[in-house]
């Protein structure tokens, strides 16, 4: 009796966080969709891009995730608090799916990573396309990427020579680009000076952070494929003792 209070406690907390982190992550989810600021908008309009235009569907992504844990956090807590063994078995099931979803994405990355460089380079042209045509002339995007590049110490997606022929450079003038490409916060950053100051595109700036923490994020992905096991594992257990009683 003792070890099956213990274990209902257990599941009560571990699903408690999931209702929360479930909840937190719906609300960027409808955040991300109601708010014309958001990352998204560094992209321009991707509606109009069908090479991009699923990456709209982010939002939705993230709600339907947040939706999910919160049902997973719901039948946990609700199925060992009240002792019900449909809630506990639809827990056990669901769990398991996104488990075995998770192997099976992490062999085709494995499997299949010339995937990820023909995304990139699909990205390549298009973010590309959306510098040339929105940065200096929509004032929302220019902003964006301005921040993301003061924040980063990057200059374009993959250098200097993105802002080539966009309407920064048309109104500005053609031998000029954004003052971080030239590692500057003030002052005129010209072709010569954009070139020797050698600033990297955010692309790589985002690929050298994941790369630095790669230890972390593989720790974070075993720690998580740990708690679903072990949450599987704690549901059965209490799903065997209620029909043990019963």
């Amino acid at each position: 009796m003792c070890c099956s209070g213990f274990l209902k406690i257990m599941m009560v907390i571990f699903n408690g966080g999931i209702f929360l982190a479930g909840a937190c992550i719906l609300g960027v989810g409808v955040w991300v969709k109601v708010d014309s600021g958001s990352l998204l908008g560094l992209l321009g309009n991707v509606e109009d891009s069908p090479g991009l235009s699923q990456l709209v569907n982010a939002a939705y992504l993230l709600i339907g995730v947040g939706a999910v844990l919160l049902v997973i956090g719901f039948l946990g807590c609700c199925g060992a608090v009240r002792e019900s063994r449909c809630m506990l078995l639809t827990f056990f099931s669901i769990v398991l799916i996104i488990f075995l979803i998770e192997v099976a994405a992490a062999v085709v990355l494995l499997v299949f990573q010339g995937l990820v460089q023909k995304v990139l380079g699909l990205l390549e042209v298009e973010v590309k396309t959306r510098i040339k045509d929105n940065y200096g002339n929509n004032t929302e995007f220019t902003k964006l990427w301005n921040v993301t590049m003061e924040e980063f110490n990057c200059c374009g997606y993959k250098n200097y020579t993105d802002f080539d022929g966009s309407s920064f450079q048309k109104e500005l003038g053609e031998d000029l680009y954004p003052v971080t490409c030239c590692n500057e916060t003030i002052g005129r950053c010209s072709t010569d000076k954009a070139y020797y100051s050698g600033i990297d595109g955010c692309l790589m700036r985002l690929v050298d952070l994941i790369e630095e923490n790669l230890v972390i994020i593989g720790a974070v992905a075993l720690g998580i494929a740990a708690l679903e096991v072990a949450a599987m594992v704690v549901s059965m257990v209490l799903y065997k003792n209620i029909g043990n009683k019963a």
